[in-house]
């Protein structure tokens, strides 16, 4: 089994981006831990070029399941993304300088995407490692969210595994914890995991 996990540069100043981090030590560590093979991709922080170089990856490796990562700094956890938006506005430039506001990803598709991860089963399995994490209904409109779009657009469908996780600041939840989350997220979609009845919505 192979699983492709993507992670970002870091942008807006920062000197890291723990998405990429958790994305490489994932890989570094996922035989035996989730797959026989994990590849992962580092993205550029520009929506002209993240979804290129992680359709690329899928296309020389074939998965068997894709996890896009991003960072939701000032998150209180780990965030499951359930819907894809076609839209970008962006509230600050991309590392390109790139600064588009309403416009779509794709023009002429679906206002939206499911992701196809096992959203539920991976939240309780999360929960039971003892780290904070939620279901949240908008991945913002920013990068991540392109990414998360194009994925589903072009790659995700029935019987395909796919979707974004995004990540907190590594002060809030610390890398080795983030790599255990996303694990957890990794080894239910290659399982199939049926999912359960959890409430996982927000009243706001």
């Amino acid at each position: 089994m192979t699983v492709v996990v993507s992670g970002f540069e870091p942008f807006d100043g920062a000197v890291a981006n723990p998405s990429w981090e958790t994305a490489a030590r994932l890989a570094e560590r996922g035989e035996g831990l989730v797959a026989e093979r994990v590849v992962a991709v580092r993205l550029p922080v520009t929506f002209a070029g993240a979804w290129p170089v992680l359709d690329a990856a899928i296309r020389e490796h074939d998965p068997d399941v894709v996890v896009a990562l991003g960072l939701a700094s000032g998150a209180p956890g780990v965030r499951l993304e359930r819907v894809a938006v076609n839209v970008r506005d962006a509230r600050i430039p991309d590392n390109a300088g790139a600064q588009p506001v309403d416009v779509p990803v794709v023009a002429g598709a679906p206002v939206g995407y499911w992701s196809t991860l096992p959203l539920k089963a991976s939240l309780a399995a999360i929960r039971a490692e003892g780290v904070p994490a939620g279901v949240s209904s908008t991945a913002g409109t920013y990068v991540c969210n392109d990414v998360f779009y194009a994925l589903m657009h072009h790659w995700g469908g029935p019987g395909r595994r796919a979707g974004l996780v995004h990540v907190p600041d590594a002060d809030v939840v610390p890398i080795e914890d983030q790599v255990a989350a996303v694990a957890a997220v990794v080894r239910h979609a290659l399982l199939g995991t049926p999912e359960p009845v959890l409430a996982g919505g927000t009243e706001s």
